[in-house]
């Protein structure tokens, strides 16, 4: 098993878009008893991995709950690195 850093990077990269929420649901099945499988502590993975480059921030919208729902992409860079560093 990848950690889950590199788990949620690999998921983002395999799909068009996701939130943090999103990540969460795909994830559960294998990293569900993860401490850091929680909406605050993936955001901030997808936040500093926008921060580093890799990915882009593709949509906004608010959830059922009034929350903010930050949608992420992986842009050509972030594929290249995820590619070259995260293998299966």
């Amino acid at each position: 098993m990848k950690p889950l850093n590199y788990a949620i990077m690999k998921y983002v990269d395999s799909v068009t878009e996701a939130s943090a929420e999103d990540v969460i649901k795909a994830l559960s099945p294998e990293y569900g008893r993860y401490r850091m499988l929680r909406p605050d502590a993936v955001e901030e993975a997808l936040m500093v991995a926008k921060a580093n480059a890799l990915l882009d921030e593709s949509r906004f919208e608010l959830g059922e709950n009034g929350e903010l729902r930050v949608f992420y992409k992986v842009n050509e860079y972030g594929h290249y690195m995820i590619e070259k560093f995260i293998r299966d």
